[in-house]
């Protein structure tokens, strides 16, 4: 027994194995996905340290990698968990605890599942009740705009919805590849699944000096430009943006949607931040309702998807997984290929999709959970809103760094000064500069920030995105703490390059 294990694992070690690094699928080992990428596992082992008595200049690791808001402290907003465990525990209708407008909901969506269970399938496309609750928004949320349910597709996340929708779009060989146009900065989502794809990525740069406008001369560019090598015809929005917090106004959506027109792109809206806007000069317009407005000979033609989920907003529910997508001017045919692809993973989290209904079907005036569920949401979005304001000025008031007005989302996306000799450093160490930046403000501060070179930036150009997410107190003592260590690195490198006497 002994010496056949012993055979069996000295197989092992001289290259056995069906899959190794060497045979492992390439696309898989090209994706990066920076959000979890290196500083967070790092965060990760240094949290695990101190929990074990393991002595560092701080007490605890602040995660501000992520936009996770139950994760920062943010609490749940009352009616959707409410809403959620009716439909979870069927037995809880009978009990007075809960307020009848949310017992009216949970009977609407168990109606809707088979076997009036939260525990079976769906159908793909998701509970029609559901696609139905979601249409009805839209129209509201656009003054008007028609939709129709059966556009509507549940997904497991926003992020399942992309994919599946880059899946459809992705073909051709050589120069007839399919492009995907995406921003810079951009959410690491997109990098992540071309590259799985093997698509071809066709970057656009947001203008910084104006705060991270999108400027259609810019597409123009790097539409010919990608001309050259592939066939760009996928155009990725972000809006309002991750990670650079910008809310896009109507006359550049109008300049965007009249460009994708003209060149016959297919438009991918991102709009999971549409309740994130702080900016009193800023205001959320949807790339269909601008479509719509701009007349039938545009709304009629442009292929348009746009993304929503229970993960932003003001309800923060990342754990749920709940998403929908909008599918405008898809062929019914490829309608059909969609619908086959979506059945492959059966349907999205039922659970997530109940979650969905409540973002889209709150509680409405005269209801008897809508004086606490509006309380609740302007407490979240007020204090947002105070915090991107808390956020950009501090940042601002530190030599080195500069930050735009964080309008939307939920993170600043500042621009760092890193002085030649850290510069040198982190190429001697075979990283980009602002990964050695956020090593060592994590190493000497326990603040985990993503670097910038993850999402995406123009050459020589040095940033960090960080959530705006914490609560108040705990973030003013970041802002502090990595005010006081950006001019500490800055001090550091400066002495180092002052000629000894």
């Amino acid at each position: 027994n002994n010496l056949s294990t012993t055979v069996t694992s000295q197989r092992f070690t001289q290259g056995c194995r069906s899959l190794t690094m060497e045979t492992l699928n390439p696309n898989v080992k090209a994706v990066e996905y920076a959000v979890r990428g290196p500083i967070v596992l790092k965060a990760v082992e240094i949290e695990k340290g101190l929990q074990q008595g393991m002595k560092r200049p701080f007490e605890e690791v602040i995660k501000a990698n992520i936009g996770d808001a139950h994760a920062m402290g943010q609490q749940p907003i009352t009616f959707l968990r409410q809403v959620v465990a009716l439909c979870t525990c069927p037995e809880l209708l009978e009990s007075p605890a809960f307020p009848e407008d949310a017992k009216i909901r949970a009977r609407r969506i168990l109606q809707g599942c088979g076997g009036k269970s939260l525990g079976s399938y769906s159908d793909s496309q998701g509970v029609d009740c559901i696609r139905k609750d979601i249409a009805a928004y839209l129209e509201r949320r656009d003054q008007g705009v028609p939709a129709n349910w059966e556009d509507i597709y549940l997904t497991t996340g926003a992020s399942d919805g992309i994919m599946s929708i880059l899946k459809l779009l992705v073909s051709g060989q050589g120069l007839s590849r399919t492009g995907v146009m995406i921003p810079i900065p951009q959410y690491p989502l997109y990098s992540a699944a071309i590259s799985e794809l093997e698509a071809v990525q066709v970057n656009y740069y947001l203008d910084e000096e104006h705060c991270w406008a999108l400027d259609v001369n810019e597409l123009r560019r790097a539409y010919w430009e990608a001309k050259r090598y592939c066939n760009p015809k996928v155009l990725c929005i972000i809006n309002p943006g991750n990670p650079t917090g910008q809310v896009q106004s109507r006359k550049c959506i109008e300049d965007v949607l009249h460009f994708a027109y003209e060149e016959k792109l297919f438009v991918m809206s991102d709009e999971v931040y549409q309740d994130n806007v702080y900016s009193p000069d800023c205001q959320f317009h949807s790339f269909k309702k601008v479509l719509y407005e701009m007349g039938p000979e545009y709304f009629d033609s442009v292929e348009l998807t746009s993304f929503h989920s229970t993960s932003k907003g003001y309800t923060g529910e990342c754990g749920f997984r709940g998403g929908y997508m909008e599918v405008i001017n898809m062929a019914a045919e490829v309608k059909a290929q969609l619908v086959k692809l979506l059945s492959v993973r059966l349907c999205p989290p039922v659970s997530g999709q109940a979650a969905m209904d409540v973002v889209v079907n709150p509680p409405q005036q005269g209801e008897p959970s809508y004086p606490q569920f509006l309380k609740e949401k302007m407490l979240v979005l007020s204090a947002l809103a105070e915090k991107a304001k808390m956020t950009e000025e501090i940042l601002n008031k530190v030599p080195g760094i500069k930050c735009n007005p964080v309008q939307g989302a939920m993170y600043a996306f500042p621009r760092i000064f890193i002085p030649p000799q850290a510069i040198e450093e982190a190429k001697a160490l075979g990283m980009p500069p602002d990964m050695l930046y956020c090593l060592r403000l994590l190493e000497e501060t326990g603040i985990c920030i993503v670097p910038g070179s993850g999402f995406g930036q123009k050459e020589g150009t040095y940033h960090f995105r960080m959530t705006i997410l914490p609560p108040t107190e705990k973030l003013k003592v970041l802002l502090e703490k990595l005010s006081a260590f950006h001019i500490k690195f800055l001090e550091e490198y400066a002495a180092l390059q002052e000629p000894s006497r």
